[in-house]
């Protein structure tokens, strides 16, 4: 990281603010994300996408007895 020099308190302040402000960004965007990783492991996921895969294979299923 590059060491940056600062000609008052008031520099150092805003840094500070601005700092303090992306941790806050940076939180709440590991919050979404441990949010949105709960909902795609929730078992009522788990059986939409198993559903939705048995779906497509009845399909080919049933398209491959048609063709025959």
């Amino acid at each position: 990281m590059k060491k940056k020099n600062y000609n008052s308190l008031e520099e150092i302040n805003t840094e500070l603010h601005l700092l303090s402000i992306q941790r806050e960004i940076h939180l709440e965007e590991l919050k979404l994300t441990k949010h949105q990783l709960k909902e795609d492991l929730s078992p009522a996921n788990w059986i939409s996408t198993a559903l939705a895969g048995i779906k497509k294979y009845g399909v080919l299923m049933l398209l491959r007895k048609i063709i025959k």
